[in-house]
């Protein structure tokens, strides 16, 4: 494993996930993940497979993707838009000596088909950008939140488009998005043949409104049969992570 100091540049720590042991190059003022990578990651069904294929896309700085290395098998392909951010992913993977299972593409989710060949992953991934792009939209002076938190680069039907052009037949999507455009996200897969079977929502604290769902999609799976999973509260009425949530950060109950 690499000397850590000698992987990171200005304004950069390195922060570890202690549940499963994966630490992560972050910079507050271009990137780092937040909770919703680790409930994404969580949400994601096990498969050890070896020749399995797995496609991060929006990956930022491959947080959801190395948060997965002993739950999936085979190899990921993390695919993140903004050069720095792809560069603190590659140094992320290398810090956690996982280079020989990890490849990262700086490239736009538009061109992924012109790297990676269509119809030829088994799961795919997606944190994308929440907030759709009015005139009325407030978005963060950072340009790289901003591109990471607004449809500035790309958008909701651009990520089903894709997602759905990576997998196989009966291939699995995992995407986390905000239920306010839930009927939509809905409709978006379902035109891209991907057909939703697992829905769950994340509630930020009790009696408040769900800021957050997470949705397994399978290509070209059978209509029907979607299941709504109980929901997770994230913190309790003090404002304290729950002990789901506490196991899933801290290995602990």
């Amino acid at each position: 494993m690499k000397n850590q100091v000698n992987l990171l540049k200005d304004d950069e720590r390195i922060d570890q996930l202690y549940s499963n042991d994966v630490r992560l190059i972050q910079s507050p003022s271009c990137f780092a993940f937040s909770l919703d990578a680790v409930l994404l990651a969580d949400f994601v069904r096990p498969n050890q497979r070896q020749r399995l294929r797995t496609v991060d896309l929006c990956a930022g700085n491959a947080a959801i993707g190395l948060f997965l290395h002993d739950k999936l098998g085979g190899q990921f392909t993390e695919v993140e838009l903004q050069p720095r951010i792809a560069d603190i992913a590659r140094r992320s993977i290398e810090l956690n000596g996982l280079a020989e299972r990890y490849q990262v593409l700086n490239l736009d989710i538009a061109d992924v088909f012109s790297v990676i060949p269509k119809d030829s992953a088994d799961v795919v991934l997606c944190n994308p950008p929440y907030f759709p792009v009015t005139a009325k939209s407030q978005k963060n002076p950072n340009q790289y939140l901003a591109i990471a938190r607004h449809e500035l680069k790309t958008n909701l039907v651009t990520v089903a488009r894709q997602m759905s052009g990576l997998l196989k037949m009966n291939g699995h999507g995992y995407l986390v998005h905000r239920p306010d455009r839930l009927t939509e996200i809905l409709t978006v897969l379902q035109q891209n043949r991907l057909v939703p079977k697992r829905l769950r929502l994340i509630y930020p604290k009790p009696g408040r409104e769900a800021n957050m769902v997470l949705i397994e999609v399978i290509k070209d799976g059978k209509a029907g049969g979607l299941k709504v999973v109980p929901p997770l509260t994230v913190n309790d009425a003090a404002g304290n992570y729950q002990p789901e949530v506490r196991k899933l950060l801290y290995g602990e109950e």
